[in-house]
């Protein structure tokens, strides 16, 4: 039996259209829409309901429900529809397309509920979704038919007397049990089937008119529906008849209804649907009935078919149909109470948030839950305080509401909102504009990555520093710690460590602990993975405790690269594992493709190629043929790399070509550092040596290059590699800077490579026994590490038995011992006296620095070390080029012979 979990339950008994049922499913057919229509209150959603238990074991991947009742916005039905089907969307994109990929292999009966006030888009999404989904069936129900291709129209028909009679007799019954007492049977069927025949057997009147039954006999409610008749027999001839039928029996319920009643009934239509008790008794502040009698008055609405409950949940809600809660704002227009009844309740949701706060610090899934289950009446009361003559109430309900915005795949939807907000208070500056602001720089973070949330994050802090209230702005902290990584690794690392402290003081958990995780990846993009893991450690509880879901899974991503470059590669794919878990129940494609990525990273380093591309799949799925791709951190870097674990280097230089296809012209330099390690090595195993020695030489050249010793030792392997065959002494050089770098920053991996690529190097140059004892060692340290294996060097004769036995020698020798045979069998350096060759791999980054015009505190900044140790290292340089000046070594740097001195190796 296929899922039908999504379906919602059936609060009262469902009676008779077995021909109906029977009929219908017929109709419904993989690739097709079938559209069930009809006036408000014929049974149509009922008739879906059942209709979705009938077929659910046709449809191996599920039945799902997207009730479309509570959506205002026909732009996010295919949001709705997306959250219905558990598909992760990105929250700055088209839901549509991504959804229809992600439908596009899979069986499965989707219904679409409640569509005509949200017609048009409605329709789009169901034309869109069947035109590349053709295993993928749809229900419609609609008052008109949605015109998309292929669709067929099923009128829902009035129910046969016999159903109409089984219905009405059952729920008088339910709620009246003498009126149809078995000694009466006979004279209650008469009277029923009156009621049916004046009803035009629609249901919800039926339902209306049982509710009834405990105060009124059946021949009474029967004599009294000759009112409705007379209107109807007088009324517009324009109106279709079931439905002045309906608009009747409604007018004639709301009639009887008692004082009480009728004052709830019209202002509880303020309500969107999915309303709670405790909602209503704030309705007696607008006057009129006590709490206790609004309550006793909500129970008789119930009890008249005029309300329904759900009690399956912990918390019971309560809804109006569509069409009745119409019927009672139409009556709270004529009783000019619209006004004060929305702006209460704006009051009751504006104080939701605050009764909520305490689990924002504690269980934020929770928090999320809570929220969510009122977001159809947070949303309503937003929009409604947005447009009063003082938007403030607005204004803060739209701020509280940034979590959830920032989380789930509603950010779009919140962005805008809050852009309202914001620009309504222009020119307030205000500890209120100042919170507004820093919840849309929140949102924006996820919703629309980019620059305007960090510029926003800026002037929220300004605003609430000039403004006496620092804490209005406080989540913006981290969001302009990471903005400033663009500028440069200390700034970003003083200010992470800034709004850590003040965080700390204030006692805001999630601050602290976002900036401790942005203090993490920091350390990280600096390859100093100790304390970067360190700072995750101290991190990563405390936010899944609270359920900040999003971040964890970043910083658990982060601390899973940071655990594989250190060589931990099976603790890095537990903790990849986690931050896919973690993330994964926010459906934010954003989130679970950045962690997924992660992990399918981690999987090709263990050589666990087909791993990698299942962790992979579901977001490949996603994003098919989308036009311009959401934002998923390495998602194109990875693929590329997965590309090359399958011998495929055009493919991947395809792939990280696609990194930046947003910008209007191709350039590297809009790469990331590792994208372009990646793009470079592709290029090489491609035969564009030409293309790869260029691409080398300008990230050798960059500044962010000179902070990051992994990116600067990948760059001098990858020029080594390029220079084995034409420079092998070179290449040497190369080889042993690198494996220094690596070495000093506890790089294991690459220690594991560079080791690999010097014994392939050594065979080359006939030093056959040096090479076999690397090529050994590498070969235990990648069993031991779990890291992907690599082919042995290999050779013929007496030399293929020399270096066989070297082999295993090597084998013996751990990784430190490795590194340290490989440094003895270079044997001493002798560097020069002068000239470019005699610096050092310092006082040549210095010197580059310096000859593109960096001052002394940016390039201490740049390297990491003291403005003192730049001076030092510039005087040797100086001293060894036979410069004066910075003018004169610019002067020297630019008329140098390519290769001189230099770890790039310029193009020719």
């Amino acid at each position: 039996m296929s899922d039908v979990r999504h379906v919602p339950a059936e609060l009262s008994s469902f009676v008779g259209r077995a021909e109906e049922l029977a009929a219908a499913g017929e109709a419904v057919a993989a690739g097709r829409v079938l559209t069930l229509t009809g006036p408000g209150g014929c049974g149509k959603t009922r008739l879906a309901m059942r209709l979705c238990r009938a077929a659910a074991g046709a449809w191996p991947d599920g039945v799902f429900w997207v009730g479309l009742e509570q959506e205002t916005d026909g732009g996010q039905v295919g949001r709705r529809m997306a959250a219905a089907l558990d598909v992760p969307l990105p929250a700055d994109r088209d839901p549509v397309p991504v959804l229809a990929a992600a439908l596009r292999e899979r069986e499965l009966l989707v219904v679409v509920d409640n569509c005509e006030h949200v017609l048009d888009d409605a329709a789009g999404v169901v034309a869109a979704v069947l035109a590349e989904c053709p295993r993928v069936a749809v229900v419609a129900t609609s008052r008109s038919r949605l015109g998309v291709p292929g669709e067929r129209v099923w009128p829902v028909p009035p129910m046969r007397l016999a159903d109409a009679l089984e219905l009405f007799l059952e729920r008088v019954r339910a709620g009246a049990p003498d009126a149809a007492a078995p000694a009466a049977a006979k004279a209650a069927e008469s009277q029923a089937r009156r009621i049916c025949d004046r009803l035009d057997r629609l249901p919800l009147a039926l339902e209306l008119a049982a509710g009834w039954a405990g105060a009124l006999s059946l021949a009474q409610i029967a004599d009294s529906l000759s009112a409705p008749y007379t209107l109807l027999d007088g009324g517009a001839r324009t109106t279709p008849f079931r439905q002045r039928t309906l608009q009747a029996s409604m007018s004639w319920s709301h009639d009887l209804l008692d004082d009480d009643e009728r004052v709830l009934f019209r202002r509880a239509g303020v309500f969107e649907p999915g309303f709670t008790a405790d909602a209503v008794t704030r309705l007696a502040e607008l006057g009129g009935p006590s709490d206790g009698r609004l309550l006793r008055a909500l129970r008789g609405l119930i009890d008249k078919s005029l309300v329904v409950a759900d009690t399956t949940g912990p918390v019971a809600r309560y809804r109006m149909l569509g069409v009745v809660r119409a019927y009672a704002l139409d009556r709270l227009a004529a009783a000019r109470e619209e006004t004060a009844a929305r702006d209460l309740h704006l009051d009751v949701h504006a104080s939701l948030p605050a009764e909520l706060a305490p689990l924002l610090e504690t269980d934020k899934d929770a928090w999320r839950a809570r929220l969510g289950a009122a977001y159809p009446n947070v949303r309503a009361a937003i929009e409604w305080g947005l447009s009063r003559p003082d938007p403030a109430l607005g204004r803060r309900l739209a701020a509280d509401c940034a979590w959830l915005w920032h989380l789930e795949g509603r950010g779009a939807e919140g962005a805008a909102l809050l852009r309202r907000a914001a620009a309504l208070g222009a020119d307030e500056r205000s500890p209120l504009q100042a919170r507004v602001l820093a919840a849309l720089a929140l949102v924006l973070n996820t919703a629309e990555p980019g620059i305007e949330a960090f510029e926003v994050a800026r002037a929220a802090r300004e605003l609430a520093e000039a403004t006496g209230a620092p804490e209005a702005a406080r989540p913006a902290g981290p969001l302009i710690a990471l903005g400033l990584l663009a500028t440069g690794l200390p700034e970003a690392l003083a200010e992470a460590r800034a709004v850590r402290e003040e965080a700390v003081r204030a006692g805001d958990g999630f601050v602290a602990d976002s900036a401790e995780a942005i203090i993490g990846l920091v350390h990280v993009l600096g390859d100093d993975y100790r304390p970067a893991i360190e700072c995750f450690e101290r991190a990563v509880e405390r936010l899944v405790a609270r359920g900040d879901r999003g971040v964890a899974s970043f910083a658990l991503g982060w601390w899973a690269l940071a655990a594989a470059r250190s060589g931990a590669l099976k603790r890095a794919a537990e903790l990849a594992g986690r931050a896919v878990a973690t993330a994964e129940p926010l459906r934010d494609l954003h989130w679970t493709g950045s962690a997924r990525v992660v992990l399918a990273e981690i999987r090709i380093l263990q050589g666990r190629l087909d791993e990698a591309a299942a962790a992979l799949e579901p977001v490949d799925r996603l994003i098919d043929g989308l036009g311009r791709l959401p934002f998923i951190t390495g998602w194109e870097r990875c693929k590329a790399m997965l590309a090359l674990g399958h011998d495929r280097p055009r493919e991947a230089v395809e792939w990280c070509w696609r990194e930046g296809r947003w910008q209007e012209e191709p350039d590297a330099a809009w790469l990331a550092p590792d994208t372009q390690l990646v793009l470079a090595a592709a290029l090489r195993r491609s035969d564009a040596e030409a293309a790869a020695a260029r691409l080398l030489d300008a990230l050798s050249r960059s500044p962010v290059t000179c902070r990051m010793p992994r990116v600067r030792a990948g760059v001098l392997d990858e020029l080594a590699l390029l220079s084995h065959d034409s420079d092998p002494e070179r290449a040497l050089r190369l080889h042993h800077e690198a494996l220094r770098i690596h070495a000093d920053h506890g790089l294991v991996l690459g220690l594991v490579a560079g080791l690999e690529s010097l014994a392939l190097l050594d065979l080359r140059r006939g030093a056959v026994k040096t090479a076999g004892v690397l090529a050994g060692a590498a070969a235990r340290a990648r069993a031991e590490l779990g890291a992907a294996p690599r082919p042995l060097p290999a050779a013929d004769g007496e030399e293929g038995r020399e270096l066989r036995a070297a082999v295993e020698r090597g084998r013996a020798m751990d990784l430190d011992a490795a590194v340290a045979h490989a440094t003895r069998a270079r044997g001493p350096r002798r560097r020069p006296e002068s000239g470019w060759e005699s610096l050092t791999p310092a006082e040549r980054s210095v010197a580059g620095l310096a000859a593109e015009g960096l001052s002394n505190p940016e390039i201490a900044a740049r390297l990491f070390v003291s403005r003192g140790t730049v001076k030092t290292h510039l005087a040797h340089v100086y001293a060894k080029l036979q410069v004066a000046n910075r003018t004169e070594l610019a002067r020297a740097s630019a008329a140098r012979p390519a290769g001189e001195g230099d770890e790039v190796r310029r193009p020719g």
